[in-house]
């Protein structure tokens, strides 16, 4: 997959069949969109484009907004490859871009920057300038800039459509199965591990730690049933965010406990897959009322990650 950051380097794409969004997930509805575009593709033999932009719009026009997402642009731009898109055109988006008339936009971006062939959105999408451009706008204009357009309906699943937001406030929640549900996968997050206090060590529960990585949504402190992956293995693990209350407030940290022996994973980059929520944060009245709850959990976690197609809780690769 090529990764583009100009429409001057966008000529000679072969027929493009363009989306555009800010993906932030890669959910089941933005799944859905993409399938519909990289069939055309394939029927036409030509190239699957998404276009987004960098950085988020809002953090341009809404600065002091503050923004939490579901995934950074690292794993953005891997989850857009694994979908089958053939180009990601990744813009800058600036107060002048921003500026743009819907008509400008379509002109110069759609027709003279992509090439535009094939255009599929949500039948909400909204462009240009103080969000004035519609599907309608866009219907109307394809035929005259050699463009067809296809408004495609949202993924509605458990009674509501399927939408960034709705999954952010999941998680958030610790309601880490119906994210999962909603996203087509388990939620990630992923960082470098660290050195910490060696407190699960003490407790005969060595950890892997990580700090929680910047900008990104956080499940609520507690404990999860979850797997660590790392390169093309994975490991099922039981999971902590939080700040340690039974031994003082510290640093928000998360830990990760590998449920088949610990491994040297300092300086390693991985991923916690999380699954399902056991419970939220406690203070324990002493390590050994801690070390027993931590042995359940444990116990837990086995029969869920047994419960899991395809979910081993034992070592993959």
């Amino acid at each position: 997959m090529k990764v583009l950051e100009r429409l001057q380097d966008c000529a000679g794409l072969r027929f493009p069949v363009v989306t555009i969004g800010n993906f932030d997930g890669v959910h089941v509805g933005h799944q859905a969109v993409l399938k519909l575009a990289r069939d055309r593709v394939r029927l036409r033999q030509g190239t699957a484009v998404v276009l987004t932009f960098e950085p988020h719009p809002l953090r341009v026009l809404a600065p002091g907004m503050e923004l939490k997402f579901l995934s950074d642009p690292e794993e953005k731009l891997a989850l857009l490859e694994e979908a089958g898109v053939d180009v990601v055109v990744r813009l800058p988006f600036t107060r002048e871009f921003a500026a743009q008339t819907p008509d400008e936009f379509m002109a110069q971006v759609l027709q003279d920057g992509l090439g535009t062939r094939e255009l599929f959105v949500g039948q909400n999408f909204r462009f240009g300038k103080e969000r004035l451009g519609t599907i309608q706008t866009l219907m109307e204009a394809g035929p005259r800039l050699g463009f067809t357009v296809h408004a495609i309906s949202p993924v509605v699943l458990e009674g509501a459509p399927v939408s960034s937001t709705r999954i952010r406030d999941l998680v958030q929640a610790g309601a880490m199965a119906e994210a999962a549900t909603l996203l087509g996968r388990p939620y990630t997050l992923r960082g470098t591990v660290i050195h910490g206090n060696r407190r699960g060590g003490e407790l005969g529960y060595p950890t892997a730690n990580l700090l929680p990585p910047e900008g990104r949504v956080l499940p609520p402190d507690g404990v999860y049933a979850t797997q660590l992956k790392m390169d093309t293995q994975t490991w099922g693990a039981v999971t902590y965010i939080g700040t340690r209350p039974t031994f003082g407030e510290g640093v928000r940290m998360i830990e990760t406990y590998l449920l088949d022996g610990g491994r040297d994973l300092y300086g390693c980059r991985v991923t916690i897959l999380f699954h399902e929520r056991l419970r939220g944060d406690q203070t324990f009245e002493s390590a050994d009322y801690l070390a027993r709850q931590i042995a359940a959990d444990v116990a837990r976690t086995r029969d869920i990650l047994r419960g899991l197609s395809g979910a081993p809780a034992r070592p993959s690769s």
